[in-house]
């Protein structure tokens, strides 16, 4: 359960609709290059029409911050059959990369479950507690420059741990001993703070533990921002 598990949804029936060319998206598509079951024809790079409208709106307000700045999309719409593969993925790589036996039931696989759960939803088909990504009103994404080339925010999107968090390198900008280490910090949080501020500008919640992730009208949203209600179920199919 997290959080705004327990929040009401009351779906508006808005469509899932393609994003469109002004926005850019970030190919080939990670998780479809995996292999993620999405289905045939269906394109991960699509969201709810309101939502859609407000990234536009984010992107407009980034580029009177940055004129050769632009919203990069790493990932959009994911049915609950690939969120079931990408947290599969997720565990196997993490527990790979701890030497850890993902088979056998340890304190070492529960913390390995523990941590790939802060970062990734439970793929849960109950229809009161959907996926944010399944609802059509999540988005991941970062900042590139006006060639599309993204820029470095200090960690890759999906990466765990505190250095994944919004406000990771802000003490460090501060603090860090060596000068070029504060710089580069300084920049990271610069450019995280840049990406948040145009997104809650335009009316999205960041999630707390991901710089990357913002969504607006699902359940998230509605806890982070003291709503009553969620706007947007799941969509799109399972």
């Amino acid at each position: 359960m997290r959080p705004w598990s327990p929040i009401a949804i009351a779906e508006c029936g808005e469509p899932l609709l393609p994003l469109p060319a002004e926005l850019l998206r970030l190919e080939p598509h990670p998780y479809a290059r995996l292999g993620a079951p999405y289905g045939e024809g269906a394109s991960p790079f699509r969201l709810r029409q309101g939502v859609i409208a407000r990234l536009l709106e984010a992107q407009r307000l980034l580029q009177q911050h940055s004129p050769d700045g632009r919203l990069a999309i790493f990932d959009a719409w994911r049915p609950i059959a690939v969120q079931r593969f990408m947290v599969a993925h997720a565990l196997a790589e993490e527990c790979a990369a701890r030497g850890v036996d993902p088979s056998y039931p340890s304190a070492e696989r529960q913390a390995v479950e523990q941590e790939v759960g802060r970062f990734w939803a439970p793929p849960s088909s109950d229809p009161a507690t959907p996926p944010p990504h399944s609802t059509g009103a999540a988005v991941d994404l970062t900042l590139a420059g006006a060639e599309g080339e993204p820029w470095d925010l200090g960690s890759p999107i999906d990466a765990l741990g505190p250095v994944s968090h919004p406000d990771h390198f802000a003490a460090l900008a501060q603090k860090a001993r060596e000068p070029g280490l504060r710089q580069q910090a300084a920049l990271f949080h610069q450019r995280r703070s840049l990406l948040a501020a145009v997104m809650e500008q335009a009316g999205f919640a960041q999630h707390p533990n991901e710089w990357w992730h913002f969504s607006h009208g699902d359940q998230l949203w509605a806890w982070r921002t003291g709503g009553q209600q969620a706007i947007y179920g799941r969509s799109g199919g399972d």
